[in-house]
């Protein structure tokens, strides 16, 4: 099949599905349910305006550009991603504020990444003194600007600098280096997701967010522009969008909800939208067996069926589910369609082509999931 002709079948069934109800649906299939969605992006973009701070969600879980743009019409001030060949699909979407909340490091990336401010402001995270170097050459060679924001390590122990001096140092460094614009800070507390109580976690994340502010503070006083802080994710929105200092939050699995947030950060006020649609295909004493195996949707955490008691998981292969019917329940037939609630957004969604997006049981939309595969 020619490239033409690809593109036409990917267009006709991405207009098949159009209108379709639930049960029509073939399987398996990603579906977000539109209400929920809706009043998720609501509820976040609400929260981050009513406290006075930019929303500026993680693209990691959708890579969707028209996702990005319906949160960019709710009020979100940008899109952040995890690699520049996201960054470079959002950007040809129409996203014109980016960050990519990672650094980059080899000469190939930084020319992209200079390459693409021709068409977004796209920020980068730094924590290194010769990868500022280098992005300042890159920048250079092309004739552009890359504006960084410097990565302090507030407690994750994965990336970044350490709070205070050596943030300072390097701070100083983005900004006397041609080709660099120092545009901020960012830190990342996902140590502090799946602390509890409320309490002890609340304590955690600002005792994280202090490191943060603490340096901004320290960068300002040496007459370094601090534009940006950013942090932040759906794990504890509510705690870094109400912290004093921070002006960002990076949040934006939220919008979807999954079973980790739900389950193991304790996320409330946000209702899960994402499900997988699968179909019984074998059944047998004590178990049956869907067409949506890892292949479809991660195991861990686990997914769970919708309206089904005693029907638990154990395992997923490449394309089976294997559920157990527990204590006697009967359980679907061969045929029957079962959803499950997703266990983790991030892991589920990079897996599939498109999610179909129904508006009380029909599909009303289609989204491509664009930026699917993009890992450089």
């Amino acid at each position: 099949m020619s490239d033409t002709n690809t593109s036409a079948f990917v267009r006709d069934r991405t207009e098949a599905f159009l209108g379709l109800r639930k049960a029509e649906i073939d399987t398996p299939a990603l579906l977000v349910d539109l209400n929920v969605f809706e009043s998720n992006v609501g509820c976040l973009s609400g929260y981050f305006r009513d406290h006075g701070i930019q929303w500026r969600p993680h693209s990691k879980a959708h890579k969707s550009p028209a996702v990005a743009r319906l949160l960019l019409e709710a009020g979100a001030s940008g899109i952040t991603c995890a690699k520049v060949g996201e960054a470079e699909v959002m950007a040809a979407g129409g996203v014109k504020d980016i960050l990519v909340a990672n650094t980059v490091v080899t000469r190939t990336k930084l020319r992209r990444l200079a390459a693409v401010q021709r068409h977004a402001r796209v920020l980068v995270a730094v924590d290194d003194a010769d990868v500022i170097s280098a992005t300042g050459a890159a920048a250079t060679e092309v004739g552009a600007t890359i504006p960084v924001l410097v990565d302090i390590d507030i407690g994750m122990n994965r990336t970044g600098v350490n709070p205070g001096a050596q943030a300072l140092e390097l701070a100083r460094l983005a900004a006397a280096t041609s080709g660099v614009e120092l545009s901020g800070i960012m830190g990342y507390e996902g140590h502090v997701l799946t602390i509890e109580p409320r309490r002890s976690k609340v304590d955690a994340c600002h005792q994280a967010l202090a490191h943060l502010v603490e340096t901004r503070d320290l960068l300002q006083r040496d007459g370094l522009p601090v534009e940006i802080v950013s942090a932040g994710g759906t794990g504890c929105y509510d705690i870094t969008g109400a912290y004093d200092g921070i002006t960002e939050v990076q949040a934006g699995g939220g919008i979807f909800m999954d079973n980790m947030y739900r389950h193991q950060c304790f996320v409330e006020g946000l209702d899960q939208a994402l499900t997988v649609l699968a179909t019984v295909t074998s059944r047998h004493a004590g178990h049956v067996v869907t067409d949506a195996g890892f292949k479809t949707m991660s195991a861990d955490p686990k997914p769970t069926p919708v309206g089904l008691d005693n029907f638990e998981m154990r395992y997923l292969s490449a394309e089976h589910g294997v559920w157990d019917l527990v204590d006697g329940a009967s359980g679907p037939g061969i045929g029957e369609q079962v959803e499950f609630v997703v266990g983790y957004s991030d892991s589920t969604n990079f897996l599939h082509d498109r999610f179909l997006a129904l508006r009380d049981g029909v599909v009303e939309a289609v989204w491509e999931l664009e930026a699917r595969g993009r890992l450089t």
